[in-house]
């Protein structure tokens, strides 16, 4: 897959338009300032691209709230939590699962032998976790990939975070799917990072990317929303036809409707976010949205209406359902260590059920 991206703009990469520079002639002060690993608004070799876009890229949305919170404690919140009807019981109590150092976790999704599926970014890998902890590598040399989604026909997918963004499958097949918009600018021109994805029964596969992102099946790309600054957490309804994510530099919970063509129609702010975040959501049987934050998953039902908060003992960012008939809520908490970050998997019971259709 490397060597894919290092061919996937031939003449920029030889001559760069006339620049007389290529990738591989970009000074490098250390091997973490490229390749994979690196997510591609990080990659030292991004400034050879960027002016190549037809599209001039918006400028640089810093991570919200990321100043205002600080960094994330070592030691975990002092949690209750509260009863939300028809979704946890009151007194329910997280359960730490696996640990791993690193940004080595996220974009999780369910399996149905109550496994999950973690996307590792620095690792570059693809980890299989049962419900009793026990980790495997299943897919290695996903290039940065940082986001997972399963179809409902069971096609597996990675977004790889990096240099060139792009949306591979995985399994049946291992093939890129979409890495570049309809005018041809790649993934990258479109600033930020690929922060996550979904994929709907046909094929069409939506992008949380500064705005949202439509790839046709075919591949071709084109922007959907328009206003949104920094979305992240993006979920599909059970029935599809309603596209959820999350605006983290307003707070907002915004919805879509998805037209027969794939195109998104009637965008609506349908919630505001309480507290900060909304970096990772899944949705239940019944539809509700879970919304990953700063300690807590946000539950809000299908129109929007706020449930309630599900504490949890740290920061969290990315959710599923899995585990025995997925009532187990999985999230993926983000962690400052001695020597850096620390992603910790925990896990709660729940009374609502994943929805069981789809991975997520």
């Amino acid at each position: 897959m490397k060597l894919r991206r290092i061919a996937f703009l031939p003449a920029a990469l030889l001559l760069l338009g006339g620049t007389g520079i290529a990738l591989a002639q970009i000074p490098l002060n250390t091997p973490q300032d490229a390749g994979p690993g690196v997510q591609s608004a990080r990659d030292a070799r991004e400034k050879v691209i960027l002016p190549l876009c037809k599209q001039p890229p918006p400028p640089p949305v810093p991570f919200p709230g990321a100043g205002a919170r600080g960094p994330a404690p070592l030691l975990p919140y002092s949690y209750t939590v509260k009863a939300i009807p028809g979704v946890i019981a009151a007194a329910e109590r997280w359960q730490l699962l696996w640990v791993a150092n690193g940004n080595n976790a996220d974009g999780i999704i369910g399996q149905p032998d109550g496994s999950i599926l973690i996307a590792q970014n620095d690792r570059s890998d693809v980890v299989k976790l049962t419900d009793t902890g026990k980790a495997s590598v299943v897919y290695p040399d996903t290039d940065t990939g940082g986001a997972l989604f399963q179809s409902k026909s069971g096609v597996l997918y990675v977004g790889e975070r990096g240099l060139i963004a792009s949306i591979w499958e995985l399994s049946p097949q291992r093939k890129l799917i979409a890495d570049r918009m309809q005018n041809g600018d790649p993934l990258d021109c479109n600033g930020g990072v690929l922060n996550d994805f979904v994929v709907t029964a046909n094929g069409g596969i939506y992008i949380s990317m500064g705005e949202i992102y439509y790839a046709d099946p075919q591949g071709v790309i084109t922007q959907q929303s328009h206003g949104l600054a920094f979305t992240d957490a993006i979920s599909l309804s059970p029935d599809e036809r309603t596209l959820y994510v999350s605006d983290n530099t307003k707070g907002t919970l915004v919805a879509f409707d998805v037209q027969p063509d794939g195109s998104l129609a009637h965008q609506r702010v349908i919630a505001r976010m309480p507290g900060a975040g909304g970096d990772g959501s899944t949705v239940d049987s019944q539809g509700r949205v879970y919304v990953t934050g700063y300690h807590g998953v946000r539950v809000f039902e299908p129109n929007g209406h706020y449930d309630g908060t599900i504490p949890t003992p740290y920061d969290v960012i990315s959710s599923a359902f899995a585990g025995p008939d997925k009532k187990t809520l999985f999230v993926v908490a983000l962690v400052a260590g001695p020597g850096g970050l620390i992603d910790e998997i925990f896990t709660i019971p729940t009374i609502a059920q994943g929805y069981l259709g789809r991975a997520k």
